[in-house]
């Protein structure tokens, strides 16, 4: 399963979230953007519930990150 995950950052804290980003496992890209939000990682994991959890306990919990919006993709 893999998502796309938004990500808006506190500023000054930019770099520092997105290195302990970089760390999880499950973070396949990091992309650093301009407009309402701050970042895009592409995230994978084997379950939505695995998915879920790798955000709600894993990204949201990094000081910097300050919100996330999660795009949960398909194979058609």
């Amino acid at each position: 399963m893999k998502a796309f995950v938004l990500c808006k950052l506190i500023a000054g804290l930019e770099q520092k979230a997105m290195n302990q980003v970089r760390q999880i496992q499950g973070i396949t890209d990091v992309f650093l953007t301009f407009g309402s939000w701050d970042a895009v990682l592409q995230a994978e994991a084997d379950t939505i519930d695995k998915l879920s959890g790798l955000i709600v306990r894993e990204i949201r919990a990094i000081h910097g990150v300050q919100t996330t919006e999660t795009l949960v993709t398909t194979n058609l």
